[in-house]
């Protein structure tokens, strides 16, 4: 957990780009393929061609009014696009075409939950935009502290971008965490990304300030762009905030600047002044028409939402699993499904989560696979749940009788007697051992009779022992408690 210095507040608020993943691009017929090699997707539009005029893509609205709807925002019925100005090499038409008064989206929130402690964070807006092209900086580690030289591919240039701006909501760098990957979860249920922070499909840009604890003025922000990981977005928030807390109490000035992200170093850099929104000279963009998202759009775009990750954890808590394995659940679509239908045909919730989020996950990493290509279906859960709760099965063998599964080895029935693991659940045949063990320990049996059931769990593991760790532990200790007159 990231402390912060007591006296001191963190103000934070975050821009996430969210790349969508559409056939085409936001303005121009170009496919989106990110496979392709350097500057082949692209045309006259996407490249700023003299006489090319953009035309708005239907599935990007769709797609950013669904990201809107799962926030819980406000969809606006007129919203406008803009040209926002700037020069950069990557920016080929030198503004890119966005949004400012008038965005799609506004007024949403996110819950997080922080060690226990939920947390909600208010969306200011979420707005339409096409991405940049991408720079490619040539040299040893490929940062751009480090390139000799950079090349330029415009195949990104165009594609739909979603920009989401958080509130200054945000005063810890766990919380900062949290929200990005809630956020993360939450469009990757929607099918509108993949949202990839290592692909730079999904990326974050944080704004951050301090301030004395107890006062309401916001303090001096910088920003730092593009960080492309959850830790690393954590890391880069907390050394910000330790830097500028340092600055401030040794009487220096924070200067409003953007920031850049050094993972090798562990240490943000300046990288330039910070823009105002007026250092943009935005203006409505002449070639496009306004958006108009009538009531039957919105309405038909919320018939189709998914259950959203923390319906999905309610849920699953309701069902049986506890809330961390909740969430571990709903982060996998198919261990989530797995879950549902083992526990709808009558296994026991919290036995089969904890196989899931535990053996299950536990193997796919050990022999570097993924879930989704394990052998293991929910009637497989079921049964072996079903030899536990019968007795047919001790936990300990259950769970070697699951590798076995998972390794492609048969059902659950099958293995077990394959590994010989089938407990005995004979009474019969599990008295005649106990009475055995019971006959060469008369003095633990007597100790039993005077009260003291310390004996008990040593005679368990004679018994045990004698029957190759097969016989049902309950059971013998039933048996045992009921020799003892207990």
């Amino acid at each position: 957990m990231s402390v912060i210095p007591e006296g001191w507040e963190a103000v934070i608020g975050i821009e996430t780009h969210v790349e969508l993943q559409t056939r085409s691009k936001m303005f121009c017929g170009c496919r989106v393929d990110f496979g392709d090699d350097p500057n082949t997707a692209v045309c006259p539009v996407c490249l700023a061609l003299p006489g090319a005029l953009p035309v708005a893509n239907e599935a990007a609205i769709d797609g950013i009014v669904r990201i809107g709807t799962a926030l819980d925002c406000t969809i606006n019925e007129r919203s406008l696009f803009y040209r926002k100005n700037y020069f950069y090499p990557d920016l080929p038409k030198n503004y890119q075409i966005s949004q400012y008064t008038y965005p799609v989206c506004e007024h949403g929130r996110i819950v997080v939950d922080v060690d226990g402690e939920p947390t909600v964070i208010g969306i200011t807006r979420v707005h339409m935009e096409e991405d940049t092209g991408k720079s490619l900086h040539m040299g040893e580690g490929g940062r751009i502290q480090d390139a000799d030289h950079t090349l330029l591919d415009f195949n990104r240039a165009g594609v739909p971008l979603v920009e989401i701006v958080t509130e200054p909501d945000i005063r810890t760098p766990d919380q900062a965490r949290a929200y990005g990957a809630e956020l993360q979860r939450i469009v990757r249920t929607l099918g509108v990304s993949d949202a990839r922070l290592e692909e730079g499909s999904m990326r974050f840009d944080a704004n951050i300030s301090v301030r004395r604890t107890g006062t309401s003025e916001l303090g001096t922000r910088t920003e730092i762009k593009n960080v492309n990981s959850l830790r690393s977005m954590q890391r880069a928030i907390a050394f910000e905030i330790e830097r500028q807390i340092e600055v401030l109490a040794t009487g220096g000035t924070v200067i409003q600047e953007t920031r850049h992200w050094n993972e090798t170093t562990g240490r943000t850099t300046a990288m330039r002044s910070k823009e105002e929104s007026e250092d943009y000279r935005y203006f409505q963009e002449p070639d496009l028409l306004p958006l108009f998202i009538d009531e039957q759009w919105r309405d038909r775009v919320k018939a189709s939402m998914p259950e959203l990750p923390a319906q999905l954890r309610a849920r699953l808590v309701a069902a049986g699993a506890d809330e961390r394995t909740a969430g571990l659940l709903a982060d996998s679509p198919l261990l989530a499904g797995l879950f549902d239908a083992a526990v709808r045909a009558g296994a026991e919730a919290k036995t089969v989560a904890s196989w899931l989020t535990g053996e299950v996950v536990a193997y796919a990493r050990r022999v570097g696979t993924t879930v989704d290509e394990l052998s293991l279906t929910a009637e497989h859960l079921v049964e072996l749940a079903a030899m536990v709760a019968e007795g047919e099965l001790s936990a300990t063998a259950a769970k070697q009788v699951l590798a076995g599964v998972l390794a492609g080895e048969g059902g659950p029935r099958q293995v077990a007697e394959t590994m010989d693991l089938l407990q005995i659940s004979d009474s019969g045949a599990i008295e005649a051992v106990v009475a055995d063990v019971l006959g060469e320990h008369p003095d633990a049996l007597e100790k039993i009779r005077s009260g003291d059931s310390k004996p008990i769990g040593f005679l368990v593991g004679q018994v045990m022992r004698a029957t190759g760790g097969k016989a049902d532990p309950k059971m013998v200790q039933e048996i045992i408690r009921r020799s003892a007159g207990r």
